[in-house]
């Protein structure tokens, strides 16, 4: 009986010891890499306290220090310039001692042949390709490499490809129709990868979700324990806060500094000694991207212009494309975001360069030079698209123009650009038919071979409220300080046949809520001037649509029209990037689009709302006011993007994610007039407690339209 305790003893005991020393060896696993100590994975495992992590500076090193059988990271230090080039004999020595490998950028590999010459990917993204990373990652799952640098080579089944595909966060149409190469392989014991998967958090990886689980995964793969599971994770640029995070009382106000303080962090603004720098790269407007501004050249003060934003495009070292191209409405815009942000936070610095702005547009720019200046020209008083279009009127752009110029000047209580204001007004519309339509757009000499009344006189019909509405809020605001008649009888009668369209003889451009987004405005203030039920409706029909799909931390989700649309969805992986496109594969995917559909919405909501005293109205803006606020972008590694808000929002992923498909205006895409200029303008509005209408509602421009009435009249 005895023997029989005493054995039953020691069999505890020996259950226990190997119960610890078990959790010991899960609790404090070592994984041995080569890499230089700025790598992005070397410092995310430093933050992982069950992890001892051992560094060393060249790959044998780590794979002679490696105890038998545990996992070794070999990274591409110099990456994209150098890749790396193991020997045979050294794969054969890991294989030896039974470890785990993970190598990346690799020229070349036993047995696997491999292309002399490295790839720079644009469009493609990575697919997942095996049932390797289940059940986190399934296959036709989407992975963002930015600027990626890639050898191409012949393997049989990769774990992830690389190709261009279309889809929002899976490859819709699987693998067809595109040059499809292997990313990362399996060969016994080795991951190998053709590009460099540890520089994440450099090259801003997204989504960052995704890509923590293709961590998770190698890890644990490497360390033979499936249980592993990365605590953290890091990326930059970042949001704000959290979805559910407690917002500081004076959060819309930081927000509202930050969004100014973007344009002269960024060196958005022009300045004389890189003017030479901003013209080559803007070309001919073709295609006016090129590598960011330096951080230490000076930042201009307004009088030679600011710049579009970022391009969508991303380079390996984390830094994004800029756009150099200069636009006659993100001037206007830009200059009513400053002045704003100069209202609210007391700040001269503001004020001054939002001033000159407006003098750069109409004193020292092209947009109104030459016949656009000429008193007996059919385009006079026009505003040109941009530096390198003059000859092209686009309606839309120059309504927001017109409207950053107004709001800006009343702001700053100077009635300078008053004339310039009111004759642009009256320049769109008499260019536009009977119904009050413009059309896309116009160009110069057309409208100088046929005149102005050629266009006026025209019976056309155009109901796409991208294009149109703005400038018919321009019509009622302007009939609003004058009394003119004929300004109220053509936005009606436009709006009329609009809403008498809609929603399936509507025009959509990259998607229907943003049309929805841009008729709001003239249906407010035609609730202004007009507050009849029916005008009570109509704007009513177009807000709970638009509401249906905003969610519950404010987001509007984006939504596909009936039809193609102008820019409809992606219709085959070869199809993908070769035009303007939506951020959505389908109806459903969770994405608000920042460029073309909630700045605009909140806006007019708000406009909406101070119209209407309707509480629903107000409750949608303020949660707006809540999603922007929480998702501004927040960087400490790049100023130009600290500050922002990038063009596209994954709200279940709470990250800088959707298809990137635009050829012009991608996800990751910013703008200095378009998205920041509308939602910090309207912030401030909140903060304030007011609306546009009212702000600008004493601004006296009777003298100007007097002396104006000459254009209208035959």
């Amino acid at each position: 009986m005895e023997m029989f305790f005493m054995k039953k003893y020691y069999s505890f005991f020996y259950v226990v010891v190997f119960t610890l020393l078990f959790s010991m060896k899960v609790s404090s696993q070592s994984v041995f890499i080569s890499c230089n100590k700025e790598n992005d994975l070397y410092h995310l495992l430093l933050q992982e306290q069950d992890i001892d992590i051992k560094r060393f500076e060249t790959p044998m090193e780590a794979i002679e220090r490696a105890p038998k059988g545990s996992g070794v990271i070999i990274t591409a230090s110099e990456y994209p310039f150098i890749p790396i080039s193991l020997e045979d004999s050294v794969y054969a020595k890991a294989h030896k001692k039974n470890l785990r490998l993970y190598v990346e950028f690799v020229r070349c590999y036993p047995g696997v042949e491999i292309e002399d010459s490295v790839y720079v990917g644009n469009l493609e993204r990575g697919v997942v390709s095996s049932n390797f990373f289940e059940p986190r990652l399934k296959e036709m799952d989407l992975l963002g490499l930015n600027d990626c640098h890639i050898y191409k080579a012949k393997v049989r089944e990769p774990l992830i490809s690389y190709a261009k595909v279309a889809g929002f966060d899976v490859a819709q149409f699987g693998l067809a129709d595109t040059e499809v190469f292997p990313l990362l392989f399996k060969d016994g014991d080795n991951l190998v990868s053709l590009s460099c998967l540890t520089n994440f958090k450099t090259a801003r990886y997204e989504p960052t979700d995704t890509w923590k689980s293709v961590w998770n995964r190698i890890l644990a793969w490497l360390m033979r324990d499936e249980r592993f599971a990365l605590r953290v994770w890091g990326s930059d640029p970042r949001p704000s806060y959290g979805e559910t995070d407690l917002l500081p009382k004076d959060a819309r106000r930081n927000a509202v500094r930050k969004g100014a303080e973007w344009i002269y962090k960024g060196k958005f603004l022009v300045h004389p000694s890189w003017k030479g720098f901003q013209l080559e790269k803007q070309g001919d407007g073709t295609l006016p991207v090129g590598p960011p501004v330096r951080q230490d050249w000076l930042v201009g003060d307004g009088l030679d212009g600011v710049l579009e934003g970022h391009a969508s495009t991303i380079y390996y070292d984390g830094t994004q494309q800029y756009r150099y191209w200069l636009r006659n409405d993100v001037q206007g815009e830009v200059a009513f975001l400053l002045a704003s942000a100069a209202d609210l936070l007391d700040e001269m610095k503001y004020t001054s360069t939002s001033e000159r702005l407006m003098n750069y547009m109409f004193y020292r720019s092209k947009f109104r030079e030459g016949a656009k200046s000429l008193k007996d020209s059919a385009s006079y008083g026009l505003l040109g698209w941009s530096d390198t279009h003059p000859y092209v009127f686009y309606n839309d752009d120059n309504a927001r123009s017109l409207l950053g110029v107004i709001g800006a000047s009343a702001l700053l209580g100077n009635g300078r650009w008053n004339k310039f204001v009111v004759e642009c007004i009256l320049a769109n519309w008499r260019t536009c038919s009977r119904q009050g339509f413009q059309g896309e757009r116009l160009e110069e000499p057309d409208l100088l071979a046929k005149g102005w009344r050629y266009f006026n006189n025209r019976d056309y019909t155009n109901p796409h409220p991208h294009f149109e509405s703005w400038m018919w809020a321009c019509y009622l605001w302007l009939y609003d300080k004058t009394g003119y008649k004929p300004l109220l009888e053509k936005a009606k009668t436009a709006i009329r046949i609009t809403m008498e369209a809609y929603p399936d003889r509507w025009g959509w451009t990259n998607g229907i809520q943003q049309e929805r987004a841009r008729m709001i405005l003239p249906l407010a203030w035609l609730v202004r001037v007009e507050d009849t039920e029916e005008h009570r409706k109509w704007l009513d029909i177009v807000i709970q649509k638009l509401l249906e799909n905003q969610v519950a931390c404010g987001a509007i989700r984006e939504e596909l029209g009936s039809g193609t649309g102008m820019f409809g969805a992606t219709r085959s992986n070869k199809d993908y990037g070769l035009t303007e496109a939506p951020l959505i594969a389908e109806n459903g995917d969770p994405v608000a689009d920042m460029l073309y559909t909630t700045n605009f919405a909140f806006f007019a909501l708000n406009e909406a709302a101070f119209a209407t005293g309707n509480i629903k109205y107000k409750e949608a803006v303020e949660k707006i006011s809540d999603f922007l606020i929480r998702i501004q972008a927040r960087s400490e590694n790049h100023p130009d993007m600290d500050g922002a808000w990038m063009r596209a929002f994954d709200y279940d992923r709470w990250d800088y994610w959707a298809s990137n498909a635009d050829a012009g205006w991608g996800a990751w895409a910013t703008l200095t007039g378009w998205i920041q200029s509308w939602i910090v303008g309207t912030q401030v509005l909140l903060e304030k407690g007011e609306s546009y209408w009212d702000m600008t509602k004493n601004m006296n421009v009777k003298d100007e339209f007097e002396e104006a009435l000459w254009m209208v009249e035959d």
